[in-house]
């Protein structure tokens, strides 16, 4: 667990600047969007791994990015997670009523509102990325935005969700569930490491190392959620578990097993970990993150 323990005070210096930030972006108005704008700060603060946000201004570290810059791709990138996870709880699609160890939204407020928390999430996401405070290339800036918008869509995370609902009824074989999850956990992942590239006007083979290290985290990081859910306690992962086998769905862990899919799961970040070899101390953040991954109770 030393990894984990390494990493505590770097997730919560993240929690805690994230948390800051949110509360700056959504002052709660005087009038009738008040309900709309308390549950948009429901669900964004005070709880989650902040694990994207982390990965986003680590990426940036590398290139020398300014901090304050970072952190608004940060919380670019958890608009876009936190929203997700909102619709994603819905009766209409997992129906859970738990998340970071607090009722849902819809459960704290109602459907409609959670509806529209989560479009205002995501919309948030993207106005803060095409804002000049981002980054004074109207380039850099399109590009986040362009990137952002394909790891959230029909070709990312959006698509995995559907492919995760038509799970419940058709059998899936490794190659579909690798898929599935490429798109649903692994874009966004690919998104927040990338978003560092971007921003540091990094070359092509950098991008394409940092590609690699977001493709192998990402599949680590799911096979994690897949033993959690077999292995885990609501009590501490703050959510449902062992939804997935109730639901008949094929993960990682049911097709592979659990020991085989630990052991997957530490050769993917050893290989991840291997992609970050050319960048030498730089990239300690990001191997601790790697490993992390692998290692959490949540």
């Amino acid at each position: 667990m030393y990894a984990s323990l390494s990493l505590k005070p770097a997730l919560d210096a993240i929690g805690t600047a994230i948390d800051q930030r949110f509360d700056k972006l959504l002052p709660v108005p005087s009038d009738p969007r008040r309900r709309l704008v308390e549950a948009m700060r429901y669900a964004a603060m005070g709880g989650g791994k902040r694990m994207r946000p982390l990965l986003v201004v680590a990426s940036c570290d590398l290139f020398h990015v300014d901090k304050e810059r970072a952190l608004r791709a940060a919380i670019a990138t958890e608009c876009v997670h936190v929203y997700s996870l909102v619709h994603d709880d819905l009766p209409c699609m997992d129906d859970d009523d738990t998340r970071r160890g607090k009722p849902t939204l819809h459960k704290a407020f109602d459907e409609a509102t959670a509806v529209l928390a989560g479009d205002a999430l995501q919309a948030l996401a993207f106005e803060v990325l095409s804002d000049e405070a981002t980054h004074e290339d109207p380039y850099v800036r399109s590009e986040l935005v362009l990137e952002l918008a394909r790891a959230s869509g029909p070709g990312g995370m959006a698509g995995g969700q559907m492919m995760d609902l038509v799970a419940e009824t058709e059998t899936f074989d490794l190659p579909t569930t690798t898929r599935l999850q490429q798109l649903k956990t692994g874009a966004l992942i690919g998104f927040s490491v990338e978003a560092g590239a971007i921003m540091g006007k990094a070359n092509a083979e950098s991008r394409m190392k940092l590609r690699g290290y977001a493709r192998d985290l990402g599949l680590a990081f799911q096979i994690a959620d897949d033993l959690l859910d077999v292995e885990g306690e609501s009590s501490r992962t703050g959510k449902a578990v062992r939804k997935d086998a109730g639901a008949g769905k094929a993960t990682f862990v049911s097709l592979f097993g659990i020991e085989r899919a630990r052991k997957q799961a530490e050769m993917l970040i050893d290989q991840a970990i291997g992609h970050l070899h050319s960048f030498g101390q730089s990239a300690d953040l990001l191997r601790a993150i790697a490993r992390f991954a692998i290692e959490r109770d949540r």
